[in-house]
């Protein structure tokens, strides 16, 4: 995992991205070797790449620097890793531009930026904002660029896993969801975080609606092992203590 900001190595902003996805990927049974964290220059971020893939992982996710601004570099970096020419992406520039229209918002150069794509990488819709991750396969190392905003992070890495990852480990990876209204997220949190210190298990609740007028929520439960049984028991035990955690809270299950 590599984690991109000058801002993380000034202390100014804490590194909750690298906790997030760490936790994701162990819940898919993957083993994360390192986490490395590097500033906004492109021959640090290049070499950090290089560095990473000299140790053939199965995986590299980054976080940070695919925005429109000048010290948004991520994506040279890895460019320059791999010795491919940016370009723009059409699916990429398809979305960047759509999605400004919808804002009325002028093309500029720096918000086109965010569709420039080392050859042959692909696009990972990002549903939370606007930069689209960035998918490219090298020999047998998969790499994803997501964002650094932590809901678009969130939301670019979830849709890798499920949709676009094609090497997972070799464990039984079991996943149960549930939908519960009329609760806020932020009143189920607290008893999120103590299934998960107990359970061990990946949870995480994705709000569909809003959190004050129309609280509506998507708790995912996941979990991987060895024993697909175990895996399977112990998601659908989880799912029926946060089911009840929620209705003791006032909410609906649909």
């Amino acid at each position: 995992m590599i984690a991109v900001g000058n801002e993380i190595l000034t202390g100014r902003t804490v590194n909750t991205n690298s906790a997030f996805i760490a936790a994701r990927l162990t819940s898919l049974g993957f083993q994360v070797r390192r986490v490395t964290v590097v500033g906004d220059e492109v021959e640090e971020i290049r070499e950090c790449f290089l560095e990473a893939l000299g140790r053939n992982p199965k995986l590299i996710i980054s976080s940070g620097g695919l925005g429109p601004t000048y010290d948004d570099r991520t994506v040279e970096g890895l460019a320059a890793a791999l010795g491919r020419k940016l370009v723009y992406n059409q699916e990429a520039l398809n979305e960047v531009t759509r999605k400004y229209k919808e804002k009325g918002l002028e093309l500029t150069e720096e918000r086109l930026k965010m569709a420039l794509f080392p050859e042959g990488a692909t696009p990972i819709p990002n549903e939370a904002g606007i930069a689209p991750g960035v998918y490219v396969e090298v020999n047998n190392t998969e790499i994803l660029l997501a964002p650094g905003v932590p809901k678009e992070m969130e939301e670019v890495t979830e849709t890798f896993l499920r949709s676009y990852l094609k090497r997972r480990p070799n464990v039984f990876y079991y996943e149960e969801s549930l939908t519960v209204r009329g609760v806020m997220e932020s009143a189920l949190a607290p008893h999120i975080k103590r299934v998960v210190r107990e359970y061990g298990l990946y949870i995480k609740t994705h709000p569909k609606g809003h959190e004050i007028n129309d609280p509506y929520l998507e708790v995912q439960i996941a979990g991987s092992s060895y024993d697909k049984d175990e895996i399977t028991r112990k998601v659908k035990n989880v799912r029926e203590i946060i089911s009840r955690i929620a209705m003791s809270l006032g909410g609906k299950l649909t």
